[in-house]
């Protein structure tokens, strides 16, 4: 670079001494010479300012070039076209100078006067105009160069600059990426496979810790399975623990229903003579029953329960049926999710000692006539084993 930029010197100081030589050499031809034109004279004078200019610039661009190489070397290959480019168009530059200034020197000395134009060769006109085009152009092209170089160190500086602010803010890496060594984005490319699809690339990311320490885990747990429930047998398959489950079940059911009397159903329900169990009956009676078939059973909305017609039969079996599902379509709902069945069956025993009281305001029969074998005992009567008896034993009709 520093030999080149000596050349561009040379050959602009060359050039600059050509043309001062030229208009020294130019005063010396007869008068008929166009070196003696003020224009001429003046347009000497301006292509020595600007090939003046040419060496400036073209000294300022390799002296920017020179640093920029120093700094980054890309950019320094990037500006060496540009130099010889400079002075490649300053050799060029001279070339047509020095042939220009011989033709202009040869048409001087010439005897003929009809080419001047003003007293200026047509030849020498143009030549001195090409020149200072060129002149023109080779500024525009250093100008031109020498912003590419200033731009390429304000985009230099406008990355080191980025480079020191991400630094300075380095994002902080929260613990769960610690964790599981997760990779910052920026440095993904040392995992990146090459695999691109349709623009999600393939990265080989390590597995996460708790994923890989659950796998092992399971595999564990897998062989100790194995062991305990198909080797060794020391516990019982899920189908044996529900068969073993579902015995436990009927034990304890079978225990409940002895304890609690709830195995009274339609089939085997006994009339409840008993003091205790006519009260609790009645009890219930005047709760829910009253209110469809009045406090004494005479009917009210529902049908009449002291005579001998009944719906739906009157023995103590019929009647805990009937409490105990109920008739919904005919406004009856079932009691048996209310109550137990010992309820239910004291219940029913009540309603059978309320038949023949002949209360006041009775309903009219409704139902099926029912003859019972024997009668109900009265209010407050004795229980005894054949009223009990006769109670069971009667059918409807």
């Amino acid at each position: 670079m520093n030999r080149f930029n000596k050349a561009a010197r040379y050959f602009s100081l060359l050039s600059m001494i050509l043309l001062i030589s030229h208009s020294v050499k130019a005063e010396s031809p007869p008068p008929p010479s166009s070196i003696s034109n003020p224009f001429v004279v003046i347009m000497l004078i301006i292509i020595g300012i600007l090939a003046l200019a040419i060496g400036i610039l073209a000294n300022v661009v390799m002296g920017a070039a020179m640093v920029q190489a120093e700094k980054e070397k890309e950019a320094a290959a990037k500006s060496k076209p540009s130099s010889a480019t400079t002075a490649a168009v300053l050799i060029g530059l001279l070339l047509l100078t020095v042939p220009g200034l011989a033709q202009e020197k040869a048409a001087g000395t010439a005897a003929v006067a009809a080419n001047l134009t003003d007293g200026i060769s047509t030849t020498a006109f143009y030549m001195i105009a090409g020149v200072i085009f060129v002149e023109l152009m080779v500024i525009l092209v250093l100008l031109y160069n020498l912003r590419l170089i200033l731009n390429i160190e304000r985009r230099r500086k406008a990355v080191v600059q980025a480079a020191v602010t991400a630094a300075e803010h380095k994002p902080r890496i929260s613990w769960w990426d610690r964790f599981n060594k997760f990779k910052p984005i920026e440095q993904e490319v040392d995992i990146d496979l090459g695999h691109d699809y349709d623009g999600i690339r393939e990265l080989d990311n390590r597995l996460p810790p708790w994923w890989l320490y659950g796998f092992y885990a399971c595999i564990l747990f897998a062989f100790i399975y194995l062991w305990r429930y198909h080797v060794a047998h020391s516990a019982p398959l899920s189908g044996e623990e529900y068969q073993i489950a579902m015995q436990e079940a009927a034990i304890q059911k079978e225990a409940y229903l002895k304890k609690a009397a709830s195995n009274i159903d339609e089939t085997n329900v006994k009339f409840m003579g008993g003091a205790g169990n006519l009260a609790a009956g009645k009890n219930i009676f005047e709760t829910i029953c009253s209110a469809c078939h009045g406090k004494a059973g005479q009917g009210v909305v529902g049908p009449n329960l002291t005579d001998d017609y009944w719906l739906h039969g009157g023995s103590i079996n019929d009647i805990f049926k009937t409490i105990k599902y109920g008739y919904p379509e005919k406004g009856m709902k079932s009691w048996k999710d209310d109550y137990s069945p010992t309820q239910i069956a004291d219940l029913a025993s009540y309603i059978l000692t309320l038949h023949g009281t002949n209360p006041p305001g009775a309903k009219a029969p409704q139902g099926t006539l029912y003859t019972p074998q024997a009668a109900a005992p009265a209010p407050g009567g004795d229980s005894t084993s054949k009223t009990s008896d006769s109670a069971n034993k009667r059918t409807p009709l």
